[in-house]
Protein backbone atom coordinates (compact mmCIF):
# COMPACT_ATOMS: atom_id res chain seq x y z
CA UNK A 1 0.00 0.00 0.00
CA UNK A 2 1.07 3.57 -0.69
CA UNK A 3 1.70 5.55 2.49
CA UNK A 4 -0.59 8.52 3.12
CA UNK A 5 1.10 11.94 3.27
CA UNK A 6 1.21 13.66 6.66
CA UNK A 7 -1.87 15.87 7.03
CA UNK A 8 -1.88 19.60 7.84
CA UNK A 9 -4.47 22.33 7.36
CA UNK A 10 -5.53 25.88 8.15
CA UNK A 11 -8.84 26.55 9.92
CA UNK A 12 -10.72 29.85 9.88
CA UNK A 13 -13.81 31.71 8.72
CA UNK A 14 -13.72 32.92 6.01
CA UNK A 15 -11.01 30.69 4.56
CA UNK A 16 -11.60 30.49 0.81
CA UNK A 17 -9.16 33.34 0.11
CA UNK A 18 -6.29 31.71 2.02
CA UNK A 19 -2.96 31.28 0.25
CA UNK A 20 -1.65 29.01 3.02
CA UNK A 21 -2.28 25.74 1.12
CA UNK A 22 -0.20 26.97 -1.81
CA UNK A 23 2.54 28.31 0.48
CA UNK A 24 2.93 25.03 2.34
CA UNK A 25 2.79 23.04 -0.89
CA UNK A 26 5.67 25.16 -2.19
CA UNK A 27 7.57 24.67 1.08
CA UNK A 28 7.00 20.90 0.92
CA UNK A 29 8.25 20.69 -2.66
CA UNK A 30 11.28 22.83 -1.85
CA UNK A 31 12.27 20.76 1.21
CA UNK A 32 11.13 17.34 -0.09
CA UNK A 33 8.54 16.76 2.63
CA UNK A 34 5.82 14.12 2.20
CA UNK A 35 2.75 16.05 3.35
CA UNK A 36 -0.59 17.52 2.31
CA UNK A 37 -2.10 20.82 3.42
CA UNK A 38 -5.65 22.05 2.93
CA UNK A 39 -8.03 24.82 4.05
CA UNK A 40 -11.00 24.02 6.30
CA UNK A 41 -13.82 26.47 7.00
CA UNK A 42 -15.10 26.30 10.58
CA UNK A 43 -18.39 27.75 11.75
CA UNK A 44 -18.51 29.96 14.87
CA UNK A 45 -18.29 27.89 18.02
CA UNK A 46 -17.15 24.83 16.10
CA UNK A 47 -13.37 24.95 16.43
CA UNK A 48 -12.93 22.21 19.06
CA UNK A 49 -15.17 19.80 17.12
CA UNK A 50 -13.38 20.58 13.84
CA UNK A 51 -9.98 19.97 15.45
CA UNK A 52 -11.20 16.70 16.97
CA UNK A 53 -12.38 15.47 13.56
CA UNK A 54 -9.09 16.50 11.95
CA UNK A 55 -7.03 14.72 14.61
CA UNK A 56 -9.21 11.60 14.35
CA UNK A 57 -8.37 11.53 10.64
CA UNK A 58 -4.65 11.52 11.43
CA UNK A 59 -3.96 15.25 11.32
CA UNK A 60 -0.47 16.26 12.44
CA UNK A 61 -0.74 20.02 12.81
CA UNK A 62 -2.88 23.09 12.12
CA UNK A 63 -2.69 26.76 11.41
CA UNK A 64 -5.49 28.77 13.00
CA UNK A 65 -6.62 32.09 11.57
CA UNK A 66 -9.40 34.65 12.11
CA UNK A 67 -11.52 34.48 14.22
CA UNK A 68 -10.29 31.48 16.22
CA UNK A 69 -6.80 32.37 17.51
CA UNK A 70 -7.94 32.98 21.07
CA UNK A 71 -10.11 29.84 20.99
CA UNK A 72 -7.03 27.87 19.92
CA UNK A 73 -5.13 29.36 22.87
CA UNK A 74 -7.77 27.91 25.19
CA UNK A 75 -7.68 24.57 23.34
CA UNK A 76 -3.91 23.99 23.55
CA UNK A 77 -2.59 21.73 26.32
CA UNK A 78 0.88 23.31 26.27
CA UNK A 79 1.81 26.83 25.12
CA UNK A 80 5.05 28.32 23.89
CA UNK A 81 6.23 31.38 25.85
CA UNK A 82 5.26 33.71 23.01
CA UNK A 83 1.81 32.15 22.63
CA UNK A 84 1.19 32.28 26.36
CA UNK A 85 2.06 35.98 26.44
CA UNK A 86 0.03 36.78 23.32
CA UNK A 87 -3.10 35.01 24.56
CA UNK A 88 -3.54 33.78 20.99
CA UNK A 89 -2.43 30.68 19.06
CA UNK A 90 -2.03 30.43 15.29
CA UNK A 91 -0.15 27.10 15.13
CA UNK A 92 -0.94 23.75 16.71
CA UNK A 93 1.32 20.69 16.77
CA UNK A 94 -0.22 17.38 17.83
CA UNK A 95 2.40 15.39 19.71
CA UNK A 96 2.61 11.61 19.85
CA UNK A 97 1.77 11.88 23.56
CA UNK A 98 -1.65 13.22 22.60
CA UNK A 99 -0.95 16.75 23.79
CA UNK A 100 -1.68 19.77 21.60
CA UNK A 101 1.22 22.25 21.59
CA UNK A 102 0.20 25.82 20.77
CA UNK A 103 2.51 28.47 19.32
CA UNK A 104 2.14 31.93 17.84
CA UNK A 105 4.33 32.64 14.81
CA UNK A 106 2.66 35.91 13.76
CA UNK A 107 5.09 38.21 15.55
CA UNK A 108 8.27 36.62 14.25
CA UNK A 109 6.69 36.56 10.79
CA UNK A 110 5.96 40.28 10.89
CA UNK A 111 9.40 41.23 12.21
CA UNK A 112 11.18 39.11 9.61
CA UNK A 113 9.17 40.66 6.79
CA UNK A 114 9.72 44.22 8.05
CA UNK A 115 13.36 43.85 9.04
CA UNK A 116 14.84 41.17 6.77
CA UNK A 117 12.76 41.53 3.62
CA UNK A 118 12.25 45.31 3.66
CA UNK A 119 15.00 46.71 5.94
CA UNK A 120 12.50 48.74 7.99
CA UNK A 121 13.92 49.79 11.36
CA UNK A 122 11.51 49.94 14.32
CA UNK A 123 13.93 50.94 17.09
CA UNK A 124 13.21 54.45 18.30
CA UNK A 125 10.13 54.84 16.08
CA UNK A 126 6.62 55.97 17.02
CA UNK A 127 4.35 53.02 16.11
CA UNK A 128 0.56 52.98 15.84
CA UNK A 129 -1.15 49.58 16.00
CA UNK A 130 -4.75 49.58 14.77
CA UNK A 131 -6.85 46.91 16.47
CA UNK A 132 -6.77 45.02 19.77
CA UNK A 133 -7.87 41.50 18.80
CA UNK A 134 -6.02 38.24 18.32
CA UNK A 135 -3.93 39.54 15.43
CA UNK A 136 -2.69 42.47 17.52
CA UNK A 137 -1.98 40.25 20.53
CA UNK A 138 0.27 38.03 18.44
CA UNK A 139 2.60 40.82 17.37
CA UNK A 140 2.82 43.07 20.45
CA UNK A 141 5.64 41.27 22.25
CA UNK A 142 8.07 41.25 19.28
CA UNK A 143 7.13 44.83 18.35
CA UNK A 144 7.99 46.02 21.86
CA UNK A 145 11.17 43.90 21.85
CA UNK A 146 12.30 46.04 18.90
CA UNK A 147 12.41 49.01 21.34
CA UNK A 148 10.21 51.60 19.63
CA UNK A 149 10.05 55.07 21.17
CA UNK A 150 6.37 54.48 21.81
CA UNK A 151 3.61 52.13 20.70
CA UNK A 152 -0.03 53.23 20.71
CA UNK A 153 -2.87 50.71 20.32
CA UNK A 154 -6.02 52.29 18.88
CA UNK A 155 -9.28 50.37 18.83
CA UNK A 156 -12.99 50.93 18.22
CA UNK A 157 -13.52 49.94 21.88
CA UNK A 158 -10.99 52.07 23.81
CA UNK A 159 -11.24 49.97 26.98
CA UNK A 160 -10.07 46.89 25.07
CA UNK A 161 -7.03 48.79 23.77
CA UNK A 162 -6.24 50.11 27.25
CA UNK A 163 -6.54 46.60 28.74
CA UNK A 164 -4.17 45.20 26.11
CA UNK A 165 -1.68 48.01 26.73
CA UNK A 166 -1.77 47.25 30.45
CA UNK A 167 -1.08 43.56 29.78
CA UNK A 168 2.08 44.39 27.81
CA UNK A 169 3.13 47.51 29.70
CA UNK A 170 6.07 45.79 31.38
CA UNK A 171 7.73 45.34 27.97
CA UNK A 172 7.95 48.97 26.92
CA UNK A 173 6.14 52.24 26.32
CA UNK A 174 2.66 51.19 25.19
CA UNK A 175 -0.68 52.99 25.48
CA UNK A 176 -4.27 52.23 24.45
CA UNK A 177 -6.93 54.61 23.16
CA UNK A 178 -9.90 55.07 20.84
CA UNK A 179 -9.59 56.24 17.25
CA UNK A 180 -10.95 59.68 18.17
CA UNK A 181 -7.95 60.21 20.46
CA UNK A 182 -5.46 60.06 17.56
CA UNK A 183 -6.16 63.64 16.47
CA UNK A 184 -2.99 65.71 16.59
CA UNK A 185 -0.65 62.70 16.94
CA UNK A 186 1.92 61.53 14.36
CA UNK A 187 3.37 58.07 13.82
CA UNK A 188 6.26 56.84 11.69
CA UNK A 189 4.94 53.28 11.37
CA UNK A 190 1.25 52.34 11.24
CA UNK A 191 0.26 48.66 11.38
CA UNK A 192 -3.31 47.68 10.51
CA UNK A 193 -4.62 44.67 12.44
CA UNK A 194 -8.38 45.28 12.64
CA UNK A 195 -11.09 42.89 11.48
CA UNK A 196 -12.43 45.68 9.24
CA UNK A 197 -9.78 44.67 6.71
CA UNK A 198 -11.68 41.44 6.05
CA UNK A 199 -14.41 43.56 4.47
CA UNK A 200 -12.02 46.02 2.81
CA UNK A 201 -12.98 48.76 5.25
CA UNK A 202 -10.86 51.10 7.35
CA UNK A 203 -11.10 52.45 10.87
CA UNK A 204 -11.56 56.24 11.07
CA UNK A 205 -8.07 57.76 10.85
CA UNK A 206 -7.01 61.42 10.85
CA UNK A 207 -5.58 62.43 7.48
CA UNK A 208 -2.33 63.62 9.08
CA UNK A 209 -1.71 60.73 11.51
CA UNK A 210 1.15 59.34 9.37
CA UNK A 211 4.48 61.15 9.47
CA UNK A 212 5.46 62.13 5.90
CA UNK A 213 7.64 59.38 4.47
CA UNK A 214 6.47 56.88 7.07
CA UNK A 215 5.55 53.20 6.67
CA UNK A 216 2.11 51.58 6.43
CA UNK A 217 1.80 47.82 6.93
CA UNK A 218 -1.45 45.88 6.54
CA UNK A 219 -1.60 42.42 8.12
CA UNK A 220 -4.25 41.63 5.51
CA UNK A 221 -3.43 40.77 1.91
CA UNK A 222 -5.36 40.24 -1.29
CA UNK A 223 -5.10 39.97 -5.04
CA UNK A 224 -5.85 43.71 -5.18
CA UNK A 225 -4.48 46.46 -2.90
CA UNK A 226 -6.31 46.48 0.42
CA UNK A 227 -8.16 49.54 1.70
CA UNK A 228 -5.29 50.31 4.10
CA UNK A 229 -2.66 49.91 1.38
CA UNK A 230 -4.63 52.38 -0.73
CA UNK A 231 -4.90 54.74 2.26
CA UNK A 232 -1.13 54.61 2.80
CA UNK A 233 -0.41 55.43 -0.83
CA UNK A 234 -2.85 58.33 -0.70
CA UNK A 235 -1.31 59.74 2.48
CA UNK A 236 2.35 59.92 1.49
CA UNK A 237 3.84 56.72 2.91
CA UNK A 238 7.33 55.91 1.62
CA UNK A 239 6.72 52.18 2.22
CA UNK A 240 3.28 50.59 1.84
CA UNK A 241 3.18 46.84 2.42
CA UNK A 242 0.48 44.20 2.65
CA UNK A 243 0.67 41.10 4.82
CA UNK A 244 1.69 38.57 2.18
CA UNK A 245 5.33 38.59 3.27
CA UNK A 246 4.31 38.18 6.91
CA UNK A 247 2.00 35.32 5.90
CA UNK A 248 4.86 33.47 4.23
CA UNK A 249 7.31 34.18 7.07
CA UNK A 250 4.94 33.04 9.82
CA UNK A 251 4.13 29.96 7.72
CA UNK A 252 7.84 29.16 7.48
CA UNK A 253 8.10 29.30 11.27
CA UNK A 254 5.12 26.94 11.61
CA UNK A 255 6.59 24.62 8.97
CA UNK A 256 9.85 24.50 10.93
CA UNK A 257 7.94 23.62 14.11
CA UNK A 258 6.11 20.79 12.34
CA UNK A 259 8.85 19.40 10.09
CA UNK A 260 12.16 20.45 11.66
CA UNK A 261 13.39 22.09 8.45
CA UNK A 262 13.26 25.80 7.60
CA UNK A 263 12.23 26.64 4.02
CA UNK A 264 13.59 29.54 1.97
CA UNK A 265 10.95 32.25 1.91
CA UNK A 266 12.06 34.80 -0.78
CA UNK A 267 11.34 32.51 -3.75
CA UNK A 268 7.92 31.64 -2.33
CA UNK A 269 7.01 35.31 -1.82
CA UNK A 270 8.18 36.10 -5.36
CA UNK A 271 6.17 33.19 -6.74
CA UNK A 272 2.98 34.34 -4.98
CA UNK A 273 3.44 37.86 -6.30
CA UNK A 274 3.86 36.50 -9.80
CA UNK A 275 7.45 37.70 -10.16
Amino acid sequence: MTARPDQYAVMGNPIGHSKSPRIHSLFAAQTHQFMEYRAIQVEPGGLAAAIAAFRADGGCGLNITVPFKQDAWVYADILSARAERAGAVNTLLFRDSGEAFGDNTDGVGLLRDLGVNHSIELTGKAILLLGAGGAARGILQPLLAAAPATLVIANRTPDKAAELALMFGDLGSVFGCGFNELAGRRFEVIIHATAAGLNDRLPPLPDDVLTPGGCCYDLMYGDRPTAFVRWGREHGAAEVLDGLGMLVEQAAEAFYLWRGVRPETPPVIARLRGQ
